[in-house]
């Protein structure tokens, strides 16, 4: 739940389940939304899914993998950053 002046927040919610024979599956998906004056933006990402089978209910993680190569791709550009520079030659000037 958000009041009126918040900027940040994020939720939770489920998509329509999708029933095949005994089977229903629930999609759930983390929202964070940031809101400005001027506009703002959502960043949706899966979170699980909720499969109903025989009165059993079973919550299965879902792994963002999309996610999990954008950070590496940052970790690896950090680190190349990083090890570039220290290991580029240091300029020393000779005194006259």
């Amino acid at each position: 739940m958000r009041s009126g002046i918040d900027i940040t927040w994020a939720q939770e919610a489920s998509a329509e389940p999708v029933t095949v024979g005994d089977v229903t599956v629930t999609p759930r998906a983390r929202a964070l939304v940031v809101r400005t004056p001027r506009g703002g933006f959502v960043w949706n990402r899966p979170s699980a899914v909720i499969v109903e089978r025989s009165g059993q209910v079973r919550r299965i993680q879902v792994v963002d993998v999309t996610r999990v190569l954008q950070l590496g791709l940052l970790g690896l550009g950090l680190a190349i950053a990083v090890a570039s520079a220290f290991s580029s030659p240091r300029r020393t000037e000779v005194a006259p």
